[in-house]
């Protein structure tokens, strides 16, 4: 059992804890993920990349979107309640290399929460590191105290411009492809098309990028191929093989295309009335 140490919510949609998993917190590496469930017998496994951990204090901080009906009971839990499956780390941990340029890392409204380590694992090794938190409206904004202390360099974009610059996130990365001290990486995590366009942006400038990819996933040890995703003309399965790969090798279109194969399901199981039963059933 895995005690829920602290949780917050971070903006409107997005919830942020802290669980009690020593092992995991003394072997995590950034860019790793866990897979949780919220009920011990037949529950939805729900991967979730590692936002934070503490190996003297043993605890990892996860970050989440409540989606459908499994993030929703997750949502719906308290400090001091356990969760009973807590499995990782699993995947491949980012490549962390020493650059004589800075390092831009790009995170997407949620995604910015997985960026948190990776962020602290270059300034780690003396890297320059410069975010870029995106995100839709100011609401949606998350970590930017945490980011603010971590990067050299913070910048935020919102659609309509209540916080930061006004635009998307592929802006400052081609002011950046384009200025005289180009990043030796970009690091893009966040919605698929926000990585598909950063990929674009930084192919014709033969900028090295990475994203870490958020396919369908189920068992997490490349048994049941949920997650298989076309990589250089390749299958390859995210979660053995990845989470991360070079965003320019991507078949984004068939990846997107994938994703949308339980969209109908989802949508269900994120209804309001299906929710607010779940959450009834809950409390008795």
């Amino acid at each position: 059992m895995f005690k829920i140490l602290e949780k917050k919510q971070l903006s409107e949609n997005v919830f942020f804890m802290r669980v009690e998993a020593p092992e995991i917190a003394r072997n995590r590496k950034a860019g790793q993920f866990v897979i949780i469930q919220v009920e011990a017998e037949f529950g939805e496994r729900i991967p979730l990349t590692i936002a934070d951990a503490n190996a003297e204090e043993g605890w990892i901080a996860l970050a989440f979107q409540p989606v459908g009906a499994s993030t929703f009971k997750l949502s719906l839990m308290k400090e001091g309640d356990y969760l009973p499956t807590v499995l990782g780390p699993l995947g491949n941990p980012s490549k962390i290399e020493k650059y004589d340029k800075p390092v831009m890392i790009v995170g997407g409204g949620f995604g910015v929460a997985p960026c948190y380590p990776i962020v602290k694992a270059h300034k780690a090794i003396g890297n320059k590191v410069i975010m870029v938190i995106a995100a839709r409206t100011k609401d949606l904004i998350i970590m930017e105290d945490e980011m603010r202390a971590a990067a050299d360099e913070l910048i935020i974009m919102t659609d309509d411009g209540s916080a930061g610059r006004q635009g998307v996130s592929t802006i400052p990365v081609k002011e950046a492809c384009e200025s005289q001290c180009p990043p030796a990486e970009v690091i893009a995590i966040g919605p698929p098309i926000m990585m598909k366009f950063c990929a674009a942006t930084t192919k014709p400038y033969g900028v090295k990028t990475t994203v870490s990819l958020n396919t369908i996933m189920i068992d997490g040890t490349g048994m049941c191929g949920g997650c298989r995703a076309t990589i250089g003309g390749k299958t390859k399965f995210v979660c053995v093989d990845g989470p991360e790969f070079d965003a320019h090798e991507v078949d984004w279109d068939n990846m997107m295309m994938r994703m949308k194969s339980f969209k109908d399901r989802e949508q269900e199981d994120n209804h309001k009335c299906r929710m607010q039963a779940e959450a009834d059933k809950l409390a008795k």
